[in-house]
């Protein structure tokens, strides 16, 4: 098996790839696309989505787009445990925290990724070695009519408080499914956002995040 040279055709392209692959290990993948394997992701977090988006041809890069701008799907690799759980949450995309007055759900960046996604899970237990973590069968998914609405509504609570200056107040706790958190390689990167007087200020970029429970619950019912 060969790593594609271009991009899925179509969705159905892009499912058969992701079937090719299903049972095998990150190690096995790594060797046929002569890639090697880090001792741990301690500090190659991305490593596992970045070797799966080879094998997938996914082309967005770092572009803020879809994975596969093409089929207008993002791809999303998820860490579960020996029962099906993520193990952690989804990162979605940055957060902008000089939002324009005028942006809607619609618009967003997080609903522009969340449109459709390949969701890949794989082993994500750290008792097993890296190399032998198996790639899970991939779902695709679009968000119901609920989910939209969930993901709507923690994003607008989310939205309103950064644009009434009250970013420095948003913890994990906020929002059901969808929830903000910092976003940096560590403390010292800052970006600009509004305060509560309306004035600049310096704090830690953020990004959107999806739930464990929310993630969970997709590959459930995709499953079931």
């Amino acid at each position: 098996m060969k790593v594609p040279a271009s991009p899925p055709i179509n969705t159905d392209d892009l499912l058969a790839r992701s079937h090719a692959i299903a049972g095998l290990s990150l190690g096995e993948l790594a060797k046929m696309a002569n890639i090697n394997i880090p001792a741990n992701l301690q500090r190659h977090k991305g490593w596992p989505g970045q070797l799966l988006e080879l094998w997938l041809g996914a082309s967005a890069g770092s572009k803020p787009q879809q994975d596969f701008p093409e089929l207008a799907i993002e791809l999303k690799t998820v860490p579960i445990d020996a029962c099906g759980k993520p193990l952690e949450t989804t990162y979605v995309c940055y957060a902008p925290l000089l939002m324009s007055p005028g942006i809607t759900w619609e618009t967003s960046s997080v609903r522009n990724k969340l449109q459709q996604v390949l969701w890949v899970p794989l082993e994500g237990d750290r008792r097993i070695p890296l190399a032998e973590r198996r790639v899970a069968t991939a779902v695709l998914w679009q968000p119901s009519a609920q989910e939209d609405a969930q993901l709507r509504e923690d994003w607008e609570e989310l939205t309103e408080m950064v644009l009434l200056g009250k970013v420095e107040n948003i913890t994990a706790k906020h929002g059901d499914m969808l929830q903000m958190r910092p976003k940096a390689a560590n403390g010292s990167v800052l970006t600009d956002a509004l305060g509560p007087e309306g004035q600049r200020i310096r704090t830690r970029p953020r990004g959107f995040y999806l739930r464990k429970a929310f993630t969970h619950n997709i590959l459930l019912n995709a499953f079931d």
